[in-house]
């Protein structure tokens, strides 16, 4: 054998021979996972079958629990590396203040629109629901409590309550810190960087079960909650998709077509895999690496969209954020009897905007909803009338957070120049099948001559 014929050799591959079952995509796997879960659902409420609704609730609480169990780590290290990757970034400041900026302009297009389906369809009225219905939260949101809690009283209780807002808060002083040392840095940058790639191969095979998350998940609130549940609170859990629904397919690709002037349709055949999967998974942080893969198979560049999508994942929340809590309080206020001005819709407008940090990522928009009934003074036991309904609204809700945190990035980059406009043209695939083709590659040995 010559030396130039074996200078390497694959590894053996057994030929294919046969029935070959096809490889199902991600997505396909997702759809299937839902209908399963819905029909589980349904068998389980409808013959109440008690083993299958306790292993639908156990498989979908795993599910949630091991999301949860990396978002703390992962929230920090993203956040202290995405702030030190600005430094490879020309005009740094700039697009950390565009990002911020198209950050507000979309919360407040969201918060409007929310405003405006409460103030039509009166969600509150008709219901049957009263006081007594209510329940005051355990824990309530306020401003006092929102800006004296940023700030941890030691660096191992936010990991451990999972705090995420005082992780976000630490992370930023680390990466910072990091910026300032310079060269003196780079050893601490290596070795986060190194625990940030561990932690985001780990989330991948979490996010690997997600089709047997949403069988669990969708299955056992259905058998949970029931259709009838869902008709005590029709008008409103409608208004929450509908609102969901004009922001993810209404302003967003409007924003697209006129602002980034790319094609809208392109943009979601690219983050579809993210948008899916934080429907399923109604955790934003959870999404984040499947978000990142997909801003940047849109063509925003890695530095920068290393940045702008962990800062979105803990504060860019225009379903949790925006639309919810604005017809959330409407609901309350008409189901409590209080009359809302103009100046309440005002400070409806302005929580959303500038309290989103609250939300953090996380499932769930309790603290967001008590921190805007706090600041208008409304009965914080309202909550206790949406807890019930509060997963099947969340699934939407996280949807259009995770779809508006790719969306800034891709637009910021395109009114910047520095979008890779053959990449976003090219982008389809999910990148969770990507990932699975990049560690399925055949191996390369050398081999001596």
């Amino acid at each position: 054998m010559s030396a130039n014929s074996a200078s390497t050799t694959e590894t053996a591959e057994p030929k294919s021979s046969g029935f070959r079952i096809p490889k199902v995509p991600f997505w396909a796997q997702i759809v299937a996972g839902l209908v399963l879960g819905v029909v589980l659902g349904w068998i389980t409420r409808s013959y109440d079958v008690a083993w299958l609704y306790t292993t639908l609730d156990k498989i979908g609480h795993i599910f949630v629990q091991l999301l949860k169990l990396a978002v703390a780590p992962l929230v920090f290290f993203a956040i202290l590396v995405s702030i030190t990757n600005l430094r490879k970034v020309n005009n740094a400041a700039r697009l950390a203040t565009r990002t911020l900026l198209w950050f507000m302009i979309t919360s407040l297009i969201a918060v409007a629109i929310g405003l405006a389906i409460g103030l039509i369809t009166n969600p509150g009225s008709g219901t049957g629901l009263t006081p007594k219905d209510g329940l005051k939260p355990e824990h309530a949101g306020s401003w006092l409590d929102f800006l004296t809690g940023i700030v941890p009283t030691d660096v191992i209780t936010p990991f451990t309550e999972l705090n995420v807002l005082q992780i976000v808060f630490m992370a930023a002083v680390a990466g910072i810190a990091a910026l300032k040392l310079g060269e003196k840095a780079q050893p601490i940058l290596t070795l986060s960087e190194s625990i940030l790639e561990l932690l985001q191969k780990a989330l991948w095979w979490v996010i690997r079960l997600a089709p047997l998350g949403t069988v669990g998940l969708i299955g056992y609130a259905i058998a949970d909650y029931g259709w009838d549940l869902i008709g005590k609170y029709a008008t409103f859990t409608a208004d929450v998709y509908v609102g969901c629904a004009l922001v993810l397919f209404g302003v967003y690709p409007l924003l697209l077509a006129t602002v980034a002037k790319v094609s809208p349709l392109q943009f979601f055949k690219g983050a579809w895999p993210a948008i899916q999967l934080a429907f399923v998974s109604r955790s934003s942080v959870g999404t984040m690496p499947v978000t990142q893969k997909v801003t940047e198979r849109l063509g925003v560049p890695k530095a920068y969209a290393s940045f702008a999508v962990p800062f979105g994942a803990t504060t860019k929340m225009d379903g949790c954020a925006a639309i919810y809590p604005s017809l959330a309080a409407i609901f309350i206020a008409q189901i409590f009897d209080v009359q809302l001005g103009v100046g309440d819709y005002i400070l409806i407008a302005f929580v959303s905007v500038i309290g989103s940090a609250a939300t953090a990522g996380l499932t769930g928009a309790t603290v967001m909803l008590t921190l805007t009934l706090s600041t208008l003074g409304l009965p914080l036991e309202g909550v206790g009338l949406l807890m019930a309904i509060d997963p099947i609204l969340d699934m939407m809700r996280t949807a259009t957070n995770v779809a508006g945190q790719a969306l800034v990035p891709v637009i910021v980059s395109a009114r910047e120049k520095i979008l890779d406009l053959d990449k976003y043209a090219s982008a389809s695939a999910s990148p969770v099948d990507e990932i699975e083709a990049v560690d399925e590659e055949p191996v390369r040995v050398p081999v001596a001559a």
